[in-house]
């Protein structure tokens, strides 16, 4: 399966209290062409990570309201689109909403991690789209497992086409999941809810740096 026809997979899914990034236009915040420029995102970032021989998914749960619903990419919001580029050699990252540019500090603390690191690894999620409580579109809720099981198949493509060895699992929900493919699977802890140090502390155990220095004072607030 080849990039492009993975994203048109992907933007082939249609379920209810799902948004589909790569499919769906938001009615409050997105551009008109938002779905196809969000196509090109990831397209783009996938085809760069075979170029790239990444090996490693650093891999979350799902997207949230604040950052992969906008952006189309995994544990990526606003801010983080203009480094893409560098982090990731052939990569598109064009914004695709309307009005203030959001932040996610999540994303914020995994792409200050991640721009640290010679070898990048590819961002993903075990539900690679937007679950949201019904009639209200700008909240997050957990995946259901029968909303799972539309992905299952897009995931072992994934993993075995990017010759994927390691998956680093951003908080239990992904480990649990991860470890169903035969994939080597570590898990560290999510950097939300007061998580920052051991992220970091576990995450550059994993790569062999050390990534507990120079922290900034938003590392001690409260990340999404």
């Amino acid at each position: 399966m080849t990039p492009t026809s993975f994203v048109r997979a992907l933007s082939a899914i249609h379920l209810p209290n799902v948004f589909n990034p790569y499919a769906d236009t938001c009615g409050v915040y997105d551009r008109n062409d938002a779905p196809k420029v969000r196509r090109s995102n990831l397209r783009t970032l996938l085809a760069a990570a075979e170029n790239l021989s990444i090996d490693t998914i650093w891999m979350g749960r799902d997207l949230g309201y604040r950052g992969g619903r906008r952006t189309g990419l995994a544990l990526t919001d606003e801010r983080s689109l203009p480094i893409m580029r560098k982090v990731y050699p052939g990569s598109h990252s064009i914004r695709t909403t309307i009005g203030p540019e959001v932040a996610e500090r999540t994303a914020a603390e995994i792409w200050a991690v991640l721009t640290q690191l010679k070898v990048p690894p590819l961002l993903w999620n075990v539900f690679p789209l937007h679950p949201h409580e019904a009639n209200e579109p700008f909240t997050n809720r957990k995946f259901t497992s029968k909303e799972l099981r539309e992905v299952d198949d897009l995931n072992a493509e994934l993993i075995k086409g990017l010759r994927i060895r390691r998956i680093i699992s951003i908080g239990q929900d992904a480990f649990t999941y991860a470890s169903k493919f035969g994939t080597e699977v570590q898990s560290v802890r999510h950097p939300s809810y007061g998580g920052v140090t051991d992220f970091r502390r576990e995450i550059g155990k994993l790569h062999g740096i050390d990534l507990t220095r120079n922290r900034n004072s938003q590392d001690q607030s409260e990340l999404f």
